[in-house]
């Protein structure tokens, strides 16, 4: 398997640092620490193994076919490179992540417009200060007290309503 060198790091540090919390600004101070110790370890050391002048060793071993044998094994030596098995994981990750914010900027923007008409309507009324009871009524229907089409006991809270059953076994109604 064919790799491909590495000679310089990918990472966007600015943009990451901006996104970590300062509690964790330390953590991520070291981490970029390794990270850049091990690019320059990488860049110093050559991407192939140096050559070796086989025919000067030829002349100059006197064993016969020990210049060769070596040859043969230095030439075969294949340093296995690790498979990478978890980039897939990775991607499959960041398209689950990816749909997950765009899910979530989708339900943020009906929220958004939701609240938008809720304030639309809102500084549509008269001020709070200006209504009367009559006009609390006509705006908010359902959160008015309606003595004629709903009455309700003194202090219209749903615990001191007839009918009214507690959370619970056994609760009696309150008269």
């Amino acid at each position: 398997m064919a790799s491909k060198r590495i000679t310089q790091s990918n990472i966007n540090w600015a943009a990451l640092a901006e996104r970590v919390p300062p509690n964790q600004k330390p953590n991520l101070a070291a981490f970029k620490s390794k990270s850049d110790k091990y690019l320059r370890s990488v860049v110093v050391n050559p991407e192939t193994p140096p050559k070796i002048d086989w025919a000067f060793y030829k002349k100059t071993v006197p064993v016969a076919g020990m210049v060769d044998k070596f040859q043969q094994q230095y030439e075969s030596l294949k340093i296995p490179y690790p498979v990478d098995n978890v980039t897939s994981q990775i991607d499959e990750q960041e398209k689950k992540v990816k749909q997950e914010i765009a899910n979530f900027i989708k339900s943020s923007q009906s929220r958004i417009a939701d609240h938008e008409k809720n304030i639309t309507h809102l500084r549509s009324l008269l001020p709070y200060d200006q209504m009367t009871m009559e006009d609390y009524r006509d705006a908010f229907p359902e959160k008015a007290l309606d003595p004629i089409n709903n009455p309700t006991f003194w202090p219209h809270t749903p615990e001191e309503q007839v009918g009214y059953k507690a959370e619970g076994a056994g609760a009696a109604e309150h008269h």
